[in-house]
């Protein structure tokens, strides 16, 4: 089962922060920045590369608990809550607002947006208080909403979000690097839009996409020694959907690795116990596939984080499952179970963060 993670490995190593953004700036064809903002769970690799390749740049980072390290020494670096903003997430929204105002006519700014944004940083509308914000996103976790949903809502909330942040900046130029950690690689999407910028904007605009879970993919495809039998970005549906699906397919296969790439949807009962949706997905797949000894499959989060949890998800075969898993997937408490089947993955924070990978090995 080694193997797998391994393989996970490759993957996220392929789109860490560091890597793709010193990638897309030795392209050669960003000009020098006045300031650098980062913003997102992989916003201190990222700003790493970024300092480096332009030393002294005044940068500001605003990322999770625990998600600092790599960050360079003299920039400011803001840590909040995720996946539930706090205090500390409008305290960063405020900053990163104070600071794009206060950019001389001229400048340019470099953006480095990862996911996790959305709910690290935000300025509220209107007379909307923190503890709104906080039900209205408890709300939406727990109500298996996708991210284009959840996002639109995050926007219609929001100052800094939907292109409302960089309608303060008055330079001359913002270049935003993303990595992506949704569907369709849409940088209205990433963060909410938080580095995205109006049509109308009266600047230039240079965006680009330089991480995603299609290259995440591909790097373990062309590491992996398996017969390829499938690679695809569909993991898009219900945890209970997708097992129901993707476990007969598997179950049928000829013997190799199959890649799959996406952010599965889970809906959360009143009182969920503690897990995320690649360990109720492991779980569920642990179910479909009990019995079966040539199946294994991995099942994490590129950030190395699963819902409010220290892990990144969980490996599974077919003598992981027994009847009291039942019990864990109605109560949404899947951690201890599968904690307690030495079956969860445990990387730490990746500095990077393009959705979920799951990985299925018939031997």
């Amino acid at each position: 089962m080694t193997a797998l993670l391994d393989l996970w490995r490759v993957g996220v190593d392929a789109v860490k922060g560091d890597r793709a953004v010193a990638a897309a700036l030795e392209a050669g064809d960003i000009p020098w920045p006045n300031q650098i903002i980062s913003v997102g769970k992989a916003a201190a690799t990222m700003a790493q590369a970024a300092g480096a390749h332009f030393p002294n740049v005044p940068i500001l980072i605003v990322t999770k608990d625990g998600h600092a390290n790599g960050a360079p020494p003299y920039a400011r670096v803001i840590e909040a809550a995720h996946p539930v903003p706090d205090q500390r997430s409008l305290n960063a929204g405020a900053a990163l607002l104070g600071t794009v105002a206060s950019m001389a006519p001229g400048s340019h700014l470099l953006m480095l947006v990862s996911g996790g944004a959305s709910a690290l940083a935000e300025a509220l509308k209107g007379s909307m208080t923190l503890d709104d914000l906080a039900t209205a996103t408890q709300h939406l976790l727990a109500s298996g909403a996708d991210i284009h949903a959840m996002n639109a809502r995050r926007k219609e909330l929001s100052l800094i979000k939907g292109g409302g942040l960089l309608r303060r900046f008055h330079g001359v130029h913002v270049t935003t690097l993303a990595i992506s950690d949704v569907e369709g690689d849409a940088l209205d999407v990433i963060g909410s839009g938080i580095g995205d910028a109006l049509p109308s904007a009266p600047f230039l605009f240079t965006p680009r996409i330089v991480a995603s879970n299609a290259l995440a993919r591909a790097a373990i495809e062309d590491a992996s020694l398996f017969a390829i039998l499938r690679n695809q970005e569909n993991l898009y549906d219900d945890v209970e959907a997708l097992a129901g699906r993707l476990a007969p397919m598997l179950q049928k296969a000829e013997p190799g690795l199959s890649i799959f790439g996406g952010e599965p949807t889970v809906i959360l009962p009143k009182n969920p116990g503690l897990g995320g949706r690649n360990m109720a997905l492991a779980l569920c797949l642990a179910r479909e596939i009990s019995g079966d000894e040539n199946l294994q499959i991995l099942v994490a989060g590129t950030d190395g984080t699963d819902g409010p949890t220290d892990a990144a998800g969980a490996l599974v075969d077919g003598t992981t499952w027994d009847p009291s898993g039942a019990n864990a997937l109605a109560r949404a408490d899947a951690y201890p179970w599968l904690s307690a089947k030495e079956a969860l993955v445990k990387t730490g924070p990746t500095g990077t963060n393009v959705m979920d990978l799951m990985l299925a090995l018939r031997s």
